[in-house]
């Protein structure tokens, strides 16, 4: 079974190429012009064992969020479309990862119902460039975009790059447990037959 995707995505304000292969080892090409970014989906690429090639450009000199965003609902697309019918797959995903002095924690339903769960601590202070905060606005496009129940939760935490950073790790990991195929799942895990 082939589970990979290529998916092409232009406006006005972006340019978005991805490749990804839900079966891969962690091979990764990421380019999008925002550096941290880069070292965010590179996490989720390692991590999740996901081969990931992502070529992005925007206008970034207005802000990042144009780039963040349409990175988001390429991923989404290309997650949905990679998946296929869902046949066979565990369908939903946990991962806790620790950074230092932070928890975060992601859970996955692939149910074809979009939905996010986003919760930081409160006493964090929004960075400047990519930062906790704009990663909202990407996992809102993944989760859409991907037909995912999609919560994110970090239990503690201070530094804003800690905190983003065990977020990306836990959603690799989680979305790595929730597309694997159990051969015990002859068709679609729903009781109701279809999702």
């Amino acid at each position: 079974m082939d589970r990979t995707c290529e998916i092409e995505r232009k406006t006005s304000e972006t340019r978005i190429f991805a490749r990804l292969n839900l079966d891969g080892t962690g091979m990764h090409e990421i380019s999008t012009g925002i550096p941290f970014f880069d070292h965010m989906l590179t996490l989720f690429s390692v991590h999740g064992f996901f081969d990931l090639r992502i070529e992005a450009s925007g206008d970034i000199d207005v802000d990042f969020h144009h780039t963040v965003e349409d990175v988001g609902i390429v991923m989404g697309d290309a997650i949905s479309k990679a998946l296929g019918d869902k046949k066979g797959i565990v369908r939903y995903g946990h991962a806790a990862t620790p950074m230092d002095e932070t928890m975060g924690m992601v859970d996955i339903d692939l149910s074809g119902r979009p939905f996010l769960i986003y919760n930081l601590p409160e006493t964090i202070q929004p960075a400047t460039g990519f930062n906790a905060y704009l990663g909202k606005e990407f996992f809102r496009s993944v989760a859409n975009l991907g037909g995912m129940n999609l919560h994110v939760n970090v239990l503690y935490g201070e530094n804003d790059h800690h905190i983003i950073e065990s977020v990306f790790k836990s959603f690799g990991r989680a979305l790595d447990r929730a597309t694997r195929i159990d051969e015990r799942v002859k068709r679609i895990l729903s009781s109701k037959g279809s999702l």
